[in-house]
């Protein structure tokens, strides 16, 4: 028999979720998203979330309550009689009250191996961290941020040049396929789990904060160590995507930088060192892989020098 599911997510990375438990033929009774967002120039065009739009193609009842703050929006929830709730990157904090209501929990699939990594940017900060390697876990949710029981985890390593787009794609992917796992296993009554703390102690991860990233942190500076500036690149990709002042052959401009290897090089710090953007740190230096001019679109570096000559002993940095 199949359960009663509520689904809460938000963003493209919950989409594969939601389309996998409605093709496992669980009985999704309510699709939970945040509100349309305003878009457009002007901000006038309201838009909804990915979320909501798979929901409507899947031809499912969708919520968007702002909050749960309102008893209105908890009866309502509750009168949904679900089994279980499968929560993937909703960006709402739920309240315990409707974290009791279903009855068999609710069930979050996090980004990263936990305890390590909790809270809002666990991709970003496994990549700038040089973690070796992440994870999709599916969790019971309790009152805590990410602190709850573990009942399932897929590792995936995280390759040198890979970016939170990369990564955030295959995760989504991991999640859809390890939360239909944990719903055959919870509907069959063997879904188990494991506390944190024991995570921890059996593992070595330390519980450590993921925290959300700042804009402000997205300027690079070029005297620090290669290897660390390469992943910050690869892990603000591409969002805020780490930027950069650069010349081509005019003024400056600030550049997003979008992808990016560390490799040996010595110079002064944001000296260009050769002519495929090859750009000096305090220790090493930094390949410039993807990039995007200002106004312009995403492109490999190869696909830049094809037209747009960048030659060495040029400069980059902040402004």
């Amino acid at each position: 028999m199949a359960l009663r599911v509520v689904f809460m997510g938000t963003p493209a990375f919950s989409v594969p979720t939601l389309a996998a438990l409605a093709a496992a033929g669980h009985d999704i009774v309510a699709v939970y998203t945040q509100p349309p967002r305003k878009a457009g120039r002007r901000g006038l065009t309201l838009t909804p979330s990915p979320v909501q739009l798979e929901a409507e193609r899947l031809g499912l009842p969708v919520r968007a309550p702002l909050n749960f703050k309102d008893a209105a929006d908890r009866e309502a929830f509750a009168a949904l009689d679900c089994d279980v709730a499968v929560v993937v990157a909703y960006g709402l904090l739920l309240p315990q009250a409707v974290l009791d209501m279903p009855r068999r929990g609710c069930l979050n699939g996090h980004g990263s191996l936990l305890p390590r990594w909790r809270g809002a940017a666990p991709i970003q900060r496994a990549i700038e961290a040089g973690d070796a390697e992440t994870g999709m876990m599916v969790m019971r949710m309790e009152a805590g941020l990410d602190t709850g029981p573990v009942a399932l985890t897929t590792e995936t390593p995280i390759a040198a040049t890979d970016t939170t787009a990369d990564l955030h794609d295959r995760l989504a992917e991991i999640c859809a396929t390890l939360m239909v796992e944990a719903l055959d296993k919870l509907e069959a009554g063997t879904l188990a789990f494991e506390d944190q703390d024991s995570i921890a102690a059996r593992t070595g991860r330390a519980p450590i904060y993921a925290a959300k990233i700042d804009k402000a942190e997205a300027a690079l500076d070029f005297t620090g160590d290669a290897s660390g500036i390469a992943r910050r690149i690869n892990a603000f990709s591409p969002f805020p995507g780490a930027w950069t002042m650069m010349s081509f052959g005019g003024a400056p401009e600030r550049v997003k930088l979008l992808r990016a290897a560390a490799e040996t090089g010595d110079g002064a710090p944001g000296t260009l060192l050769d002519d495929r953007l090859l750009i000096a740190c305090g220790t090493g230096a930094v390949r410039i892989l993807e990039l995007q001019r200002a106004g312009g679109r995403r492109m490999s570096a190869e696909e830049l020098l094809k037209g747009t000559p960048v030659p060495a002993g040029g400069r980059a940095g902040a402004a």
